[in-house]
């Protein structure tokens, strides 16, 4: 039986890859200001209109997927032939990963011949999109289903995120921080740095003074943590920043020598809850901590 990866677009990894790739994307869903939109790769509304609606104060508040959506997708590859793999946004940051369970097991009832896997990744945005990259080129070695999950379960808590953003507002309206910890952010200047957790949730590492010195944290945790960069492609993306992307590449370039450096936008799924000018760095490194 074939092996078929899917995601959802939360992955934030470009389209033409995942086109080039015959990679499913679930689409996930967005409100901004009263307006509905797919997170269609900015067809619909294009990442640079976005923020700027954003940073002119516009709300933007994302849905998750419905069991429906999956099952549609689920049945359709199952019936096509294939065996699923489906890599999923964390579950500790939206309730979409238990919809995937509740999709998966509908479909098991109705076709019990039926071969899906669903993954938790305990990533987002370009992390959870390096896992995909990753586990697409181990398919294309010729790599078993089995193998590949085996290798996302031993590697998804060795995906290190580290970011920053201009503000916490954002991600403490959308629930995925505490206010206590958005009041860290309200002091002038200050640019707080962000991780992913070993279970998949966010932690406040610390708060920086100034977006350079940020950047450069963000840095020193990469050169301090990776491992084997020279075989690994680093991820970075970005939330309508692009000279920030470029700066904090052109140090990971001078200070290490990785196999390849990736820019990708961050997509309005992870930008509505960052908002503008938020910086990704996603690398395979030492286990996150608990």
């Amino acid at each position: 039986m074939k092996t078929i990866i899917i995601t959802d677009s939360n992955c934030d990894l470009n389209e033409e890859y995942l086109n080039e790739n015959m990679i499913p994307v679930i689409p996930f869903r967005f409100n901004l200001n009263g307006k509905d939109y797919i997170d269609d790769f900015g067809r619909s509304i294009s990442h640079k209109e976005f923020y700027d609606k954003l940073r002119k104060g516009e709300m933007s508040t994302t849905a998750q997927i419905t069991p429906f959506t999956y099952e549609e997708v689920f049945k359709r590859y199952v019936l096509e032939g294939y065996s699923i793999i489906y890599i999923g946004f964390s579950s500790k940051l939206s309730g979409s990963f238990n919809n995937s369970l509740l999709a998966q097991k509908s479909v098991l009832e109705e076709l019990p011949s039926a071969d899906i896997t669903v993954i938790d990744s305990k990533s987002a945005s370009i992390g959870q999109g390096m896992l995909v990259c990753q586990s697409n080129d181990l398919l294309k070695q010729g790599k078993t289903k089995y193998e590949i999950i085996e290798w996302i379960e031993n590697t998804k808590r060795n995906v290190n995120h580290w970011f920053t953003i201009d503000s916490l507002e954002h991600l403490k309206r959308g629930g995925r921080i505490t206010s206590a910890n958005a009041a860290i952010g309200s002091l002038l200047s200050v640019k707080p740095v962000l991780n992913m957790l070993n279970d998949g949730s966010l932690n406040v590492e610390d708060k920086v003074r100034g977006r350079k010195k940020s950047l450069r944290f963000i840095y020193e945790k990469y050169k301090t943590r990776v491992v084997n960069p020279e075989k690994q492609t680093i991820f970075i993306a970005h939330g309508d920043c692009r000279e920030d992307a470029e700066y904090l590449k052109t140090l990971v370039m001078n200070g290490t020598n990785p196999k390849k450096i990736e820019i990708n936008q961050l997509g309005p799924i992870i930008g509505s809850h960052t908002g503008p000018g938020a910086v990704v760095l996603t690398f395979i490194g030492e286990k996150r901590e608990v």
